[in-house]
């Protein structure tokens, strides 16, 4: 009876003693971890694509600049490449520039045979755009690059090879842009 009685007390005492160690652990990480914190603060980057995007089109006098993040907005939210739709603009419009009378449209979008479709602003017409290369060329058509998207895009057989031109061409400009800025400490 005694040797049971010692495996109950060690028992329970190991019970006791996961027990305390369980609420010591909790209560110190409700309490003195956050307010405790002595480590350096962590780099945190910041997404500079609007800047980038912003600075290049001005570079081209674009009448798209101030629409920047919209193309940013839209790229992320349609699961697109962010240079995509700026480039296509640049293919078809140099970028807002050459465009059929007050349409907002700088992507050749819905223009044949002296139809032209119109949108309301350059932000409605990067929405849409962004929103139809994803559901209808990429869901729906199976396009998984520029080429596939050209095939149905544009008649023009060069279409992808200068999309892409513009795509990396934008691709350069960011990467030469300064980059010590692009991490903040929090």
């Amino acid at each position: 009876m005694n040797y049971s009685i010692k495996i109950i007390m060690t028992v329970l005492a190991m019970i006791a003693l996961s027990w305390l160690s369980v609420e010591t652990t909790f209560a110190y990480e409700k309490t003195a971890r956050p307010s405790a914190k002595l480590t350096k603060a962590t780099e945190s980057p910041i997404d500079k694509r609007e800047e980038i995007l912003k600075k290049y089109l001005q570079k081209y006098n674009s009448p798209l600049t101030d629409s920047a993040g919209t193309f940013i907005k839209e790229a992320d939210k349609n699961d697109l490449d962010w240079k995509l739709v700026v480039a296509i603009s640049g293919v078809e419009s140099y970028y807002g520039k050459h465009i059929p009378y007050n349409s907002n449209n700088g992507w050749g979008w819905g223009v044949y045979n002296g139809n032209v479709h119109n949108f309301a602003s350059w932000d409605e017409g990067i929405i849409e755009i962004s929103y139809e290369l994803r559901t209808k060329y990429m869901n729906k058509w199976g396009a998984s690059n520029v080429y596939e998207i050209g095939s149905f895009y544009a008649a023009d057989p060069e279409w992808a090879n200068k999309v892409t031109h513009f795509m990396e061409e934008l691709e350069s400009y960011s990467e030469g842009e300064d980059t010590s800025l692009l991490t903040l400490s929090i």
